[in-house]
């Protein structure tokens, strides 16, 4: 037995008269903590998110570490399959410029939102998922969900909630694709009603890395949630989406875009800072 585990003789008769090593009990605490963050994650954190968390929970203990305890535990991340790209960009509307020009960097709330619209599949048909991001703290400021992909279905809606809870009182780059929704006259006004605070932007054609943040949101949705659901209602997948992106991604992912924090210790860490300024 000691042959094929890999071990000697004398190291096993010592396990006997000694009893575990602290090397052991501490990889069984750790063991047990990773399973509880993993089985919170909904299966979505790797080794590096845990070890975050592992952290925050007092354990110091290195990224490697985490990585060989998942591996012997059989905990693997849930990766899937690709999703689903959706522009109409077959329009006749006017095309704003790139104001953003692939610049992800802010300093602020409310200074640039970026915005696009997803596929999500259900028995009774499609559902169309359209967020409104703050590229700030990452938060999703606004979201809907319609059975069209009409104007005033998608982001008309997403938008009367981004501003519900935002006030916009400085300069704010809208960037979004060339999507009709985004170009039609109906949102379009809506952003001229605000007298040139709001900027719009649009990426360029076929270059969705214009707007890589939505996408990576998009991803993140699918992989880590959508695609371990098989929806039969739309109000099904509605809920579900809602539970997501509310209780879940912007209250406790950890975003490694914001130093491993979540959305709103990042907040907080802002807030006091400017408090200390």
């Amino acid at each position: 037995m000691c042959k094929a585990l890999g071990t000697s003789k004398s190291g096993y008769y010592n396990w006997l008269r000694l009893g575990p090593s602290k090397r052991w009990l501490e990889n069984e605490m750790i063991s047990m903590a990773i399973h509880d963050i993993f089985k919170e994650s909904f299966e979505s954190y790797g080794a590096p998110r845990i070890k975050v968390e592992l952290l925050k929970q007092g354990h110091r203990v290195s990224r490697p570490r985490v990585a060989r305890i998942m591996r012997a535990n059989k905990l693997f991340a849930r990766r899937s399959r690709k999703f689903i790209f959706t522009t109409d960009s077959n329009h006749d509307y006017p095309i704003a410029p790139n104001i953003l020009n692939h610049d992800f960097t802010v300093s602020r709330e409310n200074q640039v939102w970026v915005s696009d619209i997803t596929y999500i599949q259900t028995k009774q048909g499609w559902m169309y998922l359209t967020v409104i991001i703050d590229l700030f703290h990452r938060k999703v400021v606004g979201w809907s969900m319609s059975e069209t992909l009409s104007t005033n279905d998608t982001i008309i809606p997403a938008w009367k909630m981004a501003v519900r809870s935002n006030t916009i009182t400085k300069e704010l780059i809208f960037h979004s694709d060339r999507g009709s929704q985004y170009a039609s006259y109906s949102f379009t006004n809506i952003l001229k009603s605000y007298g040139g605070t709001v900027k719009q932007s649009m990426s360029r054609k076929g270059n969705c890395w214009d707007n890589a943040v939505a996408e990576s949101f998009f991803k993140s949705l699918k992989v880590e949630w959508v695609y371990k659901h098989n929806y039969h209602l739309r109000s099904e997948a509605e809920l579900s989406i809602f539970q997501w992106i509310e209780t879940w991604y912007n209250r406790r992912r950890i975003h490694s875009s914001l130093g491993y924090k979540t959305i709103e210790e990042f907040e907080t860490e802002m807030f006091n800072q400017n408090v200390a300024a």
